[in-house]
């Protein structure tokens, strides 16, 4: 039966050389294809070239035509007219880029985010909480702060000028939004007692000017910089403070350790869990987020 079976069934042949290498190629056919391709890369070109021929002011479609200052000589792209423009966008995108950064530096944001990373690294905790949860918290508590700041620059400076019937200049406005944040970083600064770093700074002035009575005859490129060294030096003060208790924790555990003979013990094993326990016992997110907000002068 198996002898039948072997006899009856279909058998795969071998492929032979001129299988493998496919069918032959009709010349007749070839030609053929090569005329079509031909025919219709004609009738493309020929139409866009029309198409690019025609009048523009027929109204015809066609592609557009390409800008002559693309071709022109080299020596044109760094003529007066073309660089100004380049420089204007250059420094407008340059201005946009950095407005962020600096109006944060006149918030509160430098004291709050300051003294956070210094509450993290007194804790020893490594990234927890990580710097996105210290930012975040950081902008809330500034948003809350400067809300009555940002409510008079609106008032006073924004509202006017995008009035539609309104007169105010831009040069006004500037001069009316100003005045609000001047008024925060000066208050701030006179009450940390750090008027110090006003004259440190106004002494550089490459203008020979009077020598200020008020904070309002203080030059914003002076108060700018010392309001930010007002800000570092407030915050390391609150930083001390509460180094301090944690300092004292990783002290006495330390000594705990050496007198009991564990000197393999790494303290921080130890004084970690411990200043955890401690900081949520005493409430330690009120008391510093409350020590920072009433270390701020009240806008008024």
């Amino acid at each position: 039966m198996f002898d039948t079976l072997e006899k009856d069934s279909p058998q795969l042949l071998p492929c032979s050389a001129e299988r493998r290498a496919g069918p032959t190629p009709v010349p007749g056919r070839t030609l053929r294809r090569g005329f079509l391709a031909a025919a219709v890369l004609v009738a493309v070109l020929g139409g866009n070239a029309a198409g690019w021929a025609q009048d523009p002011g027929s109204g015809a479609p066609g592609l557009p035509r390409l800008d002559k200052s693309l071709t022109a000589n080299p020596a044109d792209w760094v003529s007066r007219d073309r660089l100004g423009s380049t420089l204007q966008m250059v420094l407008t995108m340059s201005v946009l880029s950095l407005a962020p950064a600096v109006l944060l530096m006149t918030t509160s944001f430098i004291r709050i985010t300051v003294v956070l990373g210094l509450l993290r690294q007194a804790l020893g905790i490594g990234q927890l909480p990580s710097n996105q949860v210290i930012t975040s918290i950081s902008l809330f508590m500034t948003l809350l702060i400067m809300t009555p700041v940002w409510k008079d620059v609106y008032q006073d400076a924004v509202a006017p000028y995008t009035d539609p019937q309104g007169t105010m200049s831009l040069e006004e406005a500037w001069q009316a939004g100003v005045k609000p944040v001047r008024k925060f970083m000066s208050r701030q600064i006179e009450i940390a007692g750090n008027s110090d770093d006003v004259w440190l700074f106004y002494q550089y002035l490459p203008e020979a000017t009077a020598t200020p009575t008020t904070y309002d005859d203080v030059p914003l490129q002076v108060l700018l910089p010392a309001f930010v060294l007002s800000e570092l030096t407030t915050a390391f003060l609150i930083g001390f403070q509460i180094y301090l208790p944690f300092v004292i924790v990783d002290l006495v555990v330390s000594s705990v350790t050496m007198s009991m003979g564990m000197i393999m013990l790494p303290p921080m094993m130890i004084s970690l869990p411990m200043k955890l326990l401690l900081f949520v016992l005493v409430d330690g997110w009120n008391l510093i987020v409350g020590m920072l907000l009433a270390s701020f002068a009240p806008y008024t």
